[in-house]
């Protein structure tokens, strides 16, 4: 598999001589370190109709924030269709602002409203605490759409890597309790299992951005415990079954450790009863989608998912 040559240039900087790599960071500069990429990187931010924080009530007396994105064009007594997206960054990296310009083409594309969740990051909430907001999420929102604007009927889940391991464990959380299920399914290279010996881990193990040593640094921040990664609420693969699950659609790079893994996922399935759309990108590399100042592939990969969701979420 060959680097697209755009790849092959983002990388020469990330990989620059002398420069620390992603594992020897600490959490403070690993997080500036993904934000700086984002903001460089990212296209500009597109007007859309209105912006609204959110604060969801924890059952604990916390609040977990979101930002919501209604498209524009769209009335202000029109209930929309919902995306609820959970941001990328190893559980431990990524926010808000630098999901922003993404969040506001998904909306303006999709034509549906986009509900971007602040999800606790690790290792300050480690595993549980992500998975714990982004089931809360989605049953907040399908028990105050009215507030939202939005139809409890038409809503999707989705994320990018870690975030689309959120969407899909929230699902499978839904399912099992017999509630309300996502209309679709929006997963961006999702981290589907911790623990693989899939043979695009090892092909792209070193020097594609999404390292060996990255992966373990993610891990080791998440995990209290390493024998949590063998939950399916951890790597959703393990689950017992995927039937059940709504339609999806999966986006995944050519040049990337969980492509196999990502693949291996849809595959079961699919082979459970499900539906799943792909859409590979060749030369790409983990994490491109957010980066459409400098792929063209991310805004191709953007209006993929947003088609999809437009026709997932359209008015019965």
């Amino acid at each position: 598999m060959s680097l697209d040559p755009k790849a092959r240039e983002l990388l020469a900087m990330v990989y620059r001589v002398n420069a620390p790599r992603f594992h020897e960071l600490s959490v403070s500069q690993a997080r500036h370190a993904t934000q700086k990429l984002m903001f460089a990187f990212r296209p500009e931010a597109p007007a859309v109709a209105s912006t609204t924080e959110v604060p969801i009530p924890r059952p604990d007396g916390s609040v977990l924030f979101a930002r919501l994105y209604r498209p524009l064009g769209c009335h202000a007594s029109e209930d929309l269709g919902l995306l609820i997206y959970f941001h990328g960054g190893g559980w431990c990296t990524g926010d808000l602002p630098g999901y922003d310009v993404l969040c506001r083409e998904l909306a303006n594309q999709s034509g549906a409203a986009v509900l971007s969740v602040d999800y606790r990051l690790a290792p300050e909430h480690r595993f549980p605490a992500a998975v714990h907001d982004a089931s809360l999420a989605f049953e907040w929102s399908t028990e105050n759409a009215s507030l939202l604007g939005v139809d409890a009927e038409r809503i999707a889940l989705g994320g990018d890597s870690a975030g689309g391991n959120l969407a899909i464990v929230a699902a499978l959380e839904a399912r099992d309790r017999a509630a309300r299920m996502p209309r679709a399914l929006a997963l961006i290279y999702p981290s589907t299992q911790i623990h693989s010996e899939r043979s695009s881990r090892e092909t792209f193990a070193d020097g594609y951005f999404l390292d060996r040593e990255s992966l373990r640094w993610f891990y080791e921040h998440y995990f209290a415990d390493p024998a949590q990664a063998q939950s399916w609420q951890a790597s959703p693969m393990l689950a017992a079954s995927l039937a059940g699950l709504p339609p999806a659609i999966l986006i995944t790079a050519g040049c990337d450790p969980l492509t196999d893994d990502c693949v291996a996922f849809a595959e079961r399935m699919v082979a459970d009863g499900g539906l799943v759309v792909r859409h590979h990108f060749e030369g790409m590399v983990h994490g491109f989608l957010p980066l459409g100042k400098f792929f063209a592939q991310a805004n191709e990969a953007v209006r993929c998912v947003s088609s999809y969701l437009r026709e997932a979420l359209q008015a019965s």
